[in-house]
Protein backbone atom coordinates (compact mmCIF):
# COMPACT_ATOMS: atom_id res chain seq x y z
CA UNK A 1 0.00 0.00 0.00
CA UNK A 2 2.96 2.55 0.99
CA UNK A 3 4.08 1.80 -2.87
CA UNK A 4 1.14 2.56 -4.40
CA UNK A 5 0.57 5.77 -2.25
CA UNK A 6 4.52 6.79 -3.16
CA UNK A 7 4.02 6.19 -6.92
CA UNK A 8 0.42 8.50 -6.70
CA UNK A 9 2.81 10.94 -5.17
CA UNK A 10 5.01 10.97 -7.30
CA UNK A 11 2.88 10.91 -10.47
CA UNK A 12 1.01 14.63 -8.87
CA UNK A 13 4.49 16.28 -8.15
CA UNK A 14 5.39 15.53 -11.50
CA UNK A 15 2.33 16.58 -12.84
CA UNK A 16 2.39 19.71 -11.14
CA UNK A 17 5.44 20.84 -11.59
CA UNK A 18 5.16 20.07 -14.95
CA UNK A 19 2.09 22.17 -15.66
CA UNK A 20 4.66 25.13 -14.76
CA UNK A 21 6.38 24.11 -17.84
CA UNK A 22 3.50 24.07 -20.39
CA UNK A 23 0.84 25.95 -19.12
CA UNK A 24 -0.23 28.44 -21.94
CA UNK A 25 -0.34 31.89 -21.40
CA UNK A 26 -3.64 33.44 -21.57
CA UNK A 27 -2.16 36.68 -22.64
CA UNK A 28 1.31 36.77 -23.78
CA UNK A 29 3.15 40.04 -23.84
CA UNK A 30 5.72 40.44 -26.65
CA UNK A 31 8.51 42.80 -26.53
CA UNK A 32 8.95 45.06 -29.76
CA UNK A 33 12.27 46.98 -30.12
CA UNK A 34 11.33 50.47 -31.98
CA UNK A 35 14.26 52.28 -34.15
CA UNK A 36 15.16 54.87 -36.92
CA UNK A 37 12.93 56.98 -34.67
CA UNK A 38 12.25 60.72 -36.42
CA UNK A 39 9.80 63.27 -36.21
CA UNK A 40 7.86 66.32 -38.48
CA UNK A 41 5.22 68.77 -37.82
CA UNK A 42 1.95 66.85 -38.20
CA UNK A 43 0.11 67.83 -41.63
CA UNK A 44 -2.01 70.90 -41.91
CA UNK A 45 -5.59 68.56 -41.33
CA UNK A 46 -4.00 67.30 -37.81
CA UNK A 47 -2.09 70.17 -36.64
CA UNK A 48 -4.86 71.95 -35.18
CA UNK A 49 -4.59 71.66 -31.44
CA UNK A 50 -4.17 72.30 -27.21
CA UNK A 51 -2.75 71.05 -24.37
CA UNK A 52 -4.47 70.72 -21.68
CA UNK A 53 -3.36 70.94 -17.72
CA UNK A 54 -4.84 71.53 -14.55
CA UNK A 55 -7.95 73.10 -15.70
CA UNK A 56 -6.17 75.40 -18.29
CA UNK A 57 -5.64 75.21 -22.20
CA UNK A 58 -2.40 76.14 -23.89
CA UNK A 59 -1.84 76.03 -27.50
CA UNK A 60 0.57 72.83 -28.94
CA UNK A 61 2.14 72.05 -31.79
CA UNK A 62 1.09 68.70 -33.17
CA UNK A 63 4.21 66.37 -34.26
CA UNK A 64 4.62 62.83 -35.78
CA UNK A 65 6.85 60.70 -34.44
CA UNK A 66 7.69 57.69 -36.90
CA UNK A 67 10.34 54.93 -36.82
CA UNK A 68 10.34 51.12 -37.47
CA UNK A 69 8.94 47.79 -35.22
CA UNK A 70 10.51 44.50 -35.09
CA UNK A 71 8.15 42.22 -33.32
CA UNK A 72 10.23 38.89 -33.15
CA UNK A 73 7.27 36.99 -32.86
CA UNK A 74 5.75 34.35 -35.37
CA UNK A 75 2.36 35.73 -34.87
CA UNK A 76 0.56 39.29 -35.08
CA UNK A 77 0.48 41.27 -31.72
CA UNK A 78 -2.16 43.54 -30.94
CA UNK A 79 -2.16 47.01 -29.26
CA UNK A 80 1.41 47.22 -28.40
CA UNK A 81 1.57 50.07 -26.01
CA UNK A 82 4.77 52.76 -27.23
CA UNK A 83 6.44 53.85 -23.58
CA UNK A 84 9.73 56.60 -24.05
CA UNK A 85 11.18 59.83 -23.09
CA UNK A 86 10.73 62.95 -25.18
CA UNK A 87 13.02 66.05 -24.28
CA UNK A 88 12.53 69.21 -25.59
CA UNK A 89 15.89 71.65 -26.79
CA UNK A 90 16.47 72.16 -23.37
CA UNK A 91 16.45 68.82 -22.15
CA UNK A 92 13.24 69.32 -20.43
CA UNK A 93 10.39 66.42 -20.41
CA UNK A 94 7.89 67.16 -22.93
CA UNK A 95 5.43 64.94 -21.05
CA UNK A 96 6.22 64.76 -17.52
CA UNK A 97 5.10 62.24 -15.20
CA UNK A 98 4.28 59.87 -18.22
CA UNK A 99 6.57 57.56 -20.35
CA UNK A 100 3.40 55.92 -22.51
CA UNK A 101 3.47 57.75 -25.72
CA UNK A 102 0.31 56.34 -27.57
CA UNK A 103 -0.24 52.67 -29.32
CA UNK A 104 0.40 50.35 -32.28
CA UNK A 105 -3.10 48.78 -32.87
CA UNK A 106 -1.05 45.71 -35.14
CA UNK A 107 2.39 44.71 -35.70
CA UNK A 108 2.44 41.53 -38.48
CA UNK A 109 5.77 39.56 -37.58
CA UNK A 110 9.07 41.10 -38.85
CA UNK A 111 9.63 44.59 -39.07
CA UNK A 112 6.86 47.34 -39.55
CA UNK A 113 6.36 51.55 -39.95
CA UNK A 114 4.90 53.18 -37.49
CA UNK A 115 3.79 56.65 -36.74
CA UNK A 116 2.02 58.08 -33.29
CA UNK A 117 1.05 61.60 -33.35
CA UNK A 118 2.06 63.33 -30.18
CA UNK A 119 1.07 67.47 -29.13
CA UNK A 120 3.82 69.78 -27.47
CA UNK A 121 2.81 72.99 -25.68
CA UNK A 122 4.40 75.57 -28.39
CA UNK A 123 6.43 77.65 -26.21
CA UNK A 124 8.63 74.36 -26.24
CA UNK A 125 11.77 74.55 -27.94
CA UNK A 126 12.86 72.76 -31.25
CA UNK A 127 14.38 69.93 -32.07
CA UNK A 128 13.02 67.36 -30.06
CA UNK A 129 14.92 64.17 -28.41
CA UNK A 130 13.17 61.36 -28.84
CA UNK A 131 14.77 58.38 -26.17
CA UNK A 132 14.70 55.17 -24.51
CA UNK A 133 11.58 54.20 -26.83
CA UNK A 134 9.75 50.49 -26.46
CA UNK A 135 6.76 48.85 -26.60
CA UNK A 136 5.14 45.97 -25.39
CA UNK A 137 1.95 44.43 -27.32
CA UNK A 138 -0.19 40.92 -26.79
CA UNK A 139 -1.03 37.77 -28.68
CA UNK A 140 -4.69 38.77 -28.93
CA UNK A 141 -6.25 42.21 -28.62
CA UNK A 142 -7.02 43.96 -25.87
CA UNK A 143 -9.81 45.38 -27.10
CA UNK A 144 -11.91 42.52 -28.14
CA UNK A 145 -11.02 40.63 -24.99
CA UNK A 146 -13.17 43.82 -22.87
CA UNK A 147 -15.75 44.52 -25.11
CA UNK A 148 -17.40 41.20 -24.54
Amino acid sequence: MQIKALAVFLVSITLWIGSWCFAPSALAVTQIKLYNLNYHECPQELAQGAVTSGGTTRPANCFIIDGQAQNPSPKTVYDADVYGRIYDADNNPILENRTRIGSIEELPPGTSDFQLRISVPSNMPTPLQLKQFKASAFSSSVKAKVNR
